[in-house]
Parts: structure tokens; C-alpha cells; sequence
């Protein structure tokens, strides 16, 4: 199976409604609107309970550098927006420059996936995985 995140050259990948493990996520594309604040999660939102989605995979990529800076209340704000409105997020990617970093937020990581609200995964398929888990 290909990944959602690769795409031809000049055919961008929209955001799909895809089925993991009988669970409904909207896959967001890789080249979309960052994520940058609260209204850009509302937007998202939006487009995941207009699918009826139960959670919503966004890649790295879209997140801004802010997201993992935590003393910035991005990462805080934007996950409370999905929270309010019963959507789950799954950060999808390699996160590693940002942990390495130090600070709080491999602390932040660690305990965002010991819950059910928030995981960040390195693919689509760590997230399948731990969709048949539940």
C-alpha cells in the first residue's frame, strides 16, 4: 500500500477520509495549510467532522516550529480546540529534531501517547497499529 504522504510531482494529495483498523481518520495531506493556530485547528476540525472522522493524522510538516515550542501554547491551544470538539490528533512524522532538543517536550511526547487524545506516531501504519490496540 502507498503511503498518503507521497504524491507525483504537480498532483498534490488531498486530505482523505481513510479507515484504519475500522477507525475513522481524515489523513491530511502532506503539501496543506500549516497548522499554525487555534483558527487553522478550527478549520481542520471543520473538515474532520465534516467527514465524520474520529481522529485526524497530520504530518510534521504542517506543523509550525512553534507547535513544539511549548512555553509558545500552540501545541496547548491547538490540541484543547480538538479536545473541545471530541476529535482526536495524531502528529505523523519524524519528530526526533525536535525532541533532541531537550526542554519539555520529550516529556510532553511520552505522555501525550500514554493517552488517548493525542499521539504522535512516526507513520500511518504506527498509527494503524495503534488504532487496533484500542
Amino acid at each position: 500500500m502507498s503511503s498518503p504522504y507521497t504524491s507525483e510531482e504537480h498532483s498534490p494529495v488531498p486530505d482523505t477520509l481513510q479507515h484504519l483498523a475500522g477507525t475513522p481518520v481524515l489523513v491530511c495531506a502532506r503539501d496543506g495549510a500549516p497548522l499554525r493556530n487555534e483558527q487553522d485547528a478550527l478549520d481542520l476540525i471543520g473538515e474532520g467532522l465534516g467527514h465524520d472522522a474520529a481522529w485526524v493524522a497530520v504530518p510534521v510538516g504542517r506543523l509550525t516550529d512553534d507547535f513544539f515550542r511549548l512555553r509558545t501554547r500552540v501545541a496547548g491551544d491547538i490540541v484543547q480546540k480538538f479536545a473541545n470538539y471530541r476529535l482526536k490528533l495524531a502528529v505523523v512524522g519524524d519528530i526526533s529534531r525536535h525532541t533532541e532538543a531537550g526542554g519539555a517536550l520529550p516529556d510532553f511526547v511520552r505522555e501525550s501517547n500514554r493517552g488517548t487524545q493525542l499521539w504522535f506516531l512516526p507513520d500511518i501504519d504506527a498509527l494503524r497499529t495503534r488504532l487496533a490496540e484500542v
